[in-house]
């Protein structure tokens, strides 16, 4: 019988895996609080949502598309569960004296269609980020991090917006629409800029304490390849 070496667990790569599903968790219940700035309406999800495209660009430069692609994907399958059992702990009977069952419906009570559109935006913006984070990485042969990151995250938060407004808010005036999806990704791109020097910092000390610097050469950049995740 061939024993296979038991492989070293790297602990930045799985708290970074740790954060992305939190975000992403995190982010859509968020999305239940609206507020107002300078007279721009968002939605609370902004705050904590581009965080995950700073990780993911972090764990494309460092560990490559295939392990990005495998966090994306757990993330996916985290928020799915999470809002399976919360539709469970809806339907279980409340306490004759809890009074906070309207409150936790308001939460968790979701649309299907707005979870259908939260799911599908994020499985392809954050895929399209990976993508192209991994394909200029190798076309500037490592150089510019900063230049791919800010592309990538325009590339997929636009991806992403361009796919959950006109779901999620179907009916709503196209003009509307238009305004709260330009709003998002230039917010969410100028939230990736400003930090950019410290995730510049992060991925430099990373490559240094991992002795990683993948390049995603002759590789499947199909999202569906399941076989290659565990790989």
């Amino acid at each position: 019988m061939k024993i296979r070496p038991r492989s070293t667990v790297s602990i930045p790569f799985m708290m970074m895996s740790i954060l992305f599903c939190i975000c992403l968790i995190s982010s859509n219940l968020f999305e239940t609080k609206l507020f107002t700035l300078f007279g721009i309406t968002l939605t609370g999800g902004v705050v904590i949502f581009p965080v995950s495209y700073i990780i993911n660009d972090c764990l494309v430069e460092v560990y490559g598309y295939k392990k990005s692609r495998l966090v994306i994907w757990t993330a996916f399958a985290m928020n799915f569960f999470l809002v399976g059992t919360a539709q469970i702990v809806r339907m279980l009977p409340d306490s004759p004296f809890w009074d906070g069952s309207q409150h936790f419906d308001y939460v968790f009570a979701l649309a299907p269609r707005v979870v259908l559109a939260s799911m599908l935006a994020f499985i392809c913006g954050s895929t399209v980020n990976a993508v192209i984070m991994s394909k200029m990485k190798i076309s500037q042969a490592g150089k510019r991090f900063s230049v791919r990151a800010m592309a990538s995250t325009i590339a997929g938060e636009s991806v992403d917006s361009l796919i959950f407004f006109p779901i999620a808010f179907f009916g709503t005036d196209t003009s509307i629409l238009l305004k709260l999806m330009l709003t998002q990704v230039l917010l969410k791109t100028a939230y990736e800029a400003l930090i950019l020097p410290l995730t510049n910092l992060i991925v430099k000390h990373l490559k240094e304490y991992e002795h990683e610097d993948i390049y995603d050469i002759n590789i499947s950049y199909n999202p569906f390849r399941i076989g290659d995740l565990l790989n």
